[in-house]
Order: structure tokens, then C-alpha cells, then sequence
């Protein structure tokens, strides 16, 4: 009679289907380290744009928000843009004053309506800089854009009329397209006051 005896290894067949499923898991999460790699740096990149984003909307949130630009010899006293002592000072439009420039030293931006459509990208200098105009090393793939709206406020018990607020929007864009957008309202407190 034929006698069978209990196998002690692993046949050819089985070592090599062992094998190639061995291989396939060590692809599969040698995948998943290399997206996760590759994606590591994103938290910071996104990380800076907040940071950024930020400090513009500071920036533009300090900055007085008067009828008339804060040259202008009425701006203690007008009570709408019209009251200007030059129609050039109505500051109830958001645009930038004439010949003032976010790094000028002599023209300075001086109200919030003057950042309304500066851009890092295309201002003169360009990039990510302070106030003063020096370059800020390590940001030259960031570009930042703000816009200032007019805007009317309404909640529970309070009404802000147009003219009176302005809608604050920064947007930063960073490496590989990462966007950030932060938005703030600025109203004037008084009719005289910044």
C-alpha cells in the first residue's frame, strides 16, 4: 500500500505566490509613504499663506477709514466725501490715491480705500515685502492680492449703511497653487473718526 507522509516546506508554488504577495503589500505602502512624503511640505506652505494673509489684513484694518483721505484739510471735519476739501480726497470710493504707494516713504498708503487692488505680484517693487519695501527672504513663491468693497452691514438690532463699512478681502497664493483668502469688515466709528 501506498503510504503518505506529512510534508514539512513549502512547495515552489507556494514560495512564489508568497512572494509575489509580499511584494505587492511592500508596493502598496512604499505608495502610501511616498505620497505622504511628497505632501508633507503642504501644512507649511499653507501654513505661511495664513501668516501672511494675516498681516496684510492687520495692516489694512489699522489704517484710518475717513471720508477724506487724512491729507486733506477737512478730513477732521466732513461728515460725507463730498465734504472734501478736494474732490481727488473722497475716500467714500476705494481706490488708491494718486501717486501714494504702499512703500513709499513720502506717499504713503494712509486709509484702508487705498489698499483696494494692490497686488504683491504687480506692485512696483514686487514680491512679499515690508511696509518699508524690504524684501521678506524665503517668501518669493507667495503673491498676495486685496480688494476693498463698499458694503452695508444688517443684524440683530444694528444697520451700518453702505459707505459706512468696507469688506476687506486678502488673498494669498503660495507653491503649487495653495490659496488662502481671508476676509474682515472695517466701519467707520464715527463720522470723523478713523
Amino acid at each position: 500500500m501506498f503510504t503518505r507522509k506529512n510534508q514539512s516546506g513549502l512547495s515552489l508554488v507556494e514560495a512564489i505566490i508568497f512572494i509575489v504577495l509580499v511584494g505587492v503589500a511592500i508596493a502598496g505602502v512604499m505608495g502610501v509613504i511616498n505620497t505622504v512624503t511628497m505632501h508633507s511640505g503642504d501644512p507649511l506652505v499653507r501654513k505661511q499663506a495664513v501668516a501672511i494673509a494675516e498681516a496684510l489684513l492687520e495692516e489694512v484694518r489699522l489704517m484710518p477709514m475717513t471720508y477724506c483721505d487724512p491729507d486733506d484739510a477737512n478730513v477732521l471735519n466732513a461728515t460725507s466725501g463730498s465734504g472734501c476739501g478736494l474732490a481727488a480726497n473722497n475716500q467714500t470710493t476705494t481706490a488708491p490715491q494718486t501717486g501714494e504707494s504702499r512703500y513709499s516713504t513720502s506717499a504713503p498708503f494712509d486709509n484702508v480705500a487705498d489698499y483696494n487692488g494692490f497686488n504683491t505680484a504687480t506692485a512696483s517693487p514686487t514680491g512679499i515685502r515690508h511696509i518699508d519695501g524690504g524684501l521678506i527672504n524665503g517668501l518669493s513663491g507667495y503673491s498676495a492680492s486685496i480688494t476693498v468693497v463698499s458694503s452695508a452691514l444688517a443684524g440683530t438690532g444694528y444697520t451700518v449703511a453702505a459707505g459706512t463699512a468696507a469688506l476687506i478681502t486678502v488673498t494669498v497664493t503660495g507653491p503649487g497653487g495653495a490659496s488662502v483668502q481671508l476676509q474682515s469688515y472695517r466701519s467707520r466709528h464715527a463720522p470723523r473718526n478713523p
